[in-house]
């Protein structure tokens, strides 16, 4: 019998996974695996809540700020990597903590990664150029009338992640979603999803709030000076990407702050969303949700 798990922690952003992961980590003591695909880079820190270093220093973590934003890291590299460190961790270790909010990374280490068929670079130039000539609400509507389902979970502010999703309904003429979840990979451990999650009121408001600390801290500034690079990890990120109409003299500083939030809402409630697909997962509130998931494993 395989005595080997993996825990894995999702949940919306501001929701208090991180925590939760921390003490289960040190109850258990296990290490841990991010999967927020922000919180890989070194440059990103005030914008994407990175753990503190009270707590990294707590319990082991693994891809958190281990990169640079000059070197992205995507699904495919992620679940090599991280799929290697999980299964070197469990050699000695019984348990192993997956913590994040990033859908398609959490997926690549539970299930694998989805297949889907090759698109025409001519596909994705016409997309493009309806993008470039007539701007992103097409793109948007086409996708909604096409695939609805793809249309409430993805990011569809972030017209190459748009483009990418419509291209493959475009070209096969079916939906993008219904190539999600048909590859089941197999893997050395067993694996546990707890979504930790809350009435919305009550994340929205830890949002609005979690967005006032950052820009305290100096999420204007961190953005500022990661703008000369102009690269498109950072800028299409939310806490980061509302900021450029700001300095281009388009927002005001709280018009640019509400967006921050709003898209921030956005953003968990699209999480929520993906999350609801996990039929497996046991939902809990924040509040005791740590010695809940300890108690399955005393």
């Amino acid at each position: 019998m395989n005595n080997k798990n993996l825990i894995y922690i999702g949940g919306p952003t501001g929701v208090g996974k991180t925590a939760i992961a921390i003490h289960i980590a040190k109850n258990l003591s296990a290490e841990i695996v991010s999967c927020d695909s922000r919180q890989f880079y070194k440059e990103m820190s005030i914008g994407t809540a990175v753990p503190s270093n009270e707590e990294i220093n707590l319990v082991k973590h693994h891809f958190i700020q281990d990169r640079s934003i000059k070197n992205p890291l995507n699904v495919g590299t992620y679940q090599k990597e991280s799929i290697s460190k999980i299964n070197k961790i469990l050699e000695n270790n019984k348990y192993v903590i997956l913590v994040g909010g990033s859908g398609l990374y959490a997926n690549s280490v539970l299930f694998g990664i989805d297949k889907f068929p090759k698109v025409n670079n001519s596909t994705i130039r016409k997309l493009n150029n309806i993008y470039v000539n007539g701007g992103i609400k097409i793109l948007q509507k086409e996708l909604k009338i096409r695939d609805y389902e793809s249309y409430k979970s993805i990011d569809i502010n972030n017209h190459r992640r748009l483009i990418r999703v419509l291209s493959v309904c475009v070209e096969t003429n079916l939906k993008y979603s219904s190539f999600l979840g048909k590859t089941k990979e197999v893997r050395k451990f067993n694996h546990q999803i707890y979504i930790i999650s809350d009435d919305r009121n009550i994340i929205y408001n830890k949002i609005n709030k979690r967005v006032d600390r950052m820009i305290k801290n100096g999420l204007e500034n961190e953005a500022e000076s990661l703008y000369k690079d102009n690269n498109s990890i950072v800028f299409e990120t939310v806490g980061y990407k509302e900021w450029v109409s700001y300095w281009n003299g388009l927002n005001s500083k709280t018009k640019t702050i509400d967006e921050i939030k709003k898209n921030t809402r956005r953003y968990a409630k699209r999480q929520l969303t993906w999350f609801k697909k996990y039929d497996e997962a046991l939902w809990l509130k924040p509040n005791g949700a740590a010695n809940k998931i300890l108690n399955n494993y005393k």
